[in-house]
């Protein structure tokens, strides 16, 4: 039987948000969705689950950015290898947060993430797996929580590979967080717009 973490220090919280969504035409982060820019979503749910320390990757357009988001207690981390691809910035986010045990990584294009996603997944940390990860109707999604030893490891991770290439010889935990907010991310402004007519934020 896991054992689980208990009286363990506040979990970190990485917002990936550097990109420059090339398929959205124009800083994603910046398109409004509910009376606030995007990102700003995502920061909120974060912000709300406690993470400590709390960062914010930013690269593409990271000026205007910092001019018109609220970034809610989270850092901002500048990524200026954000073109090399994901993996940069994942690292830049890693690099920020220092000698913390554990980080809770987020999107910044998925405006629906919930703080009870978030916490659940961080709540079922175990001293067996390295990773815990969320999943909605059975497909795995975000917040993913990396454990201080998979975070070392995705130091190693380049171009766009994301923390999933760590995953195949470590131990990771899948939790079900389906009705806790929504996993969706922005693409493109169509989608945005069929996003907002589909809800009430």
């Amino acid at each position: 039987m896991n054992q689980t973490v208990s009286s363990a220090p506040p979990v970190a919280g990485i917002v990936l948000a550097a990109g420059a969504g090339q398929r959205f035409g124009s800083p994603k982060q910046l398109a409004p969705f509910a009376g606030r820019p995007l990102l700003e979503h995502a920061l909120l749910a974060a912000s709300a689950a406690q993470l400590k320390p709390l960062v914010v990757v930013l690269g593409f357009e990271s000026e205007r950015i910092l001019e018109r988001v609220d970034l809610h207690s989270a850092e901002p981390v500048i990524c200026q290898r954000w073109a090399d691809g994901q993996a940069a910035s994942l690292i830049a986010g890693i690099e920020a947060i220092g000698e913390a045990d554990a980080a809770a990584v987020t999107l910044g294009d998925q405006p629906l993430i919930s703080p009870d996603a978030i916490d659940a997944v961080v709540a079922a940390r175990s001293a067996a797996a390295a990773v815990v990860r969320a999943s909605y109707g059975g497909a795995l999604g975000h917040p993913v929580v990396l454990e201080r030893a998979a975070l070392d490891r995705a130091l190693d991770l380049s171009g766009d590979e994301g923390a999933r290439r760590l995953f195949a010889d470590l131990e990771v935990r899948t939790v079900a967080c389906d009705g806790l907010g929504s996993p969706v991310d922005i693409d493109t402004p169509e989608g945005l717009v069929r996003l907002e007519s589909e809800t009430k934020v």
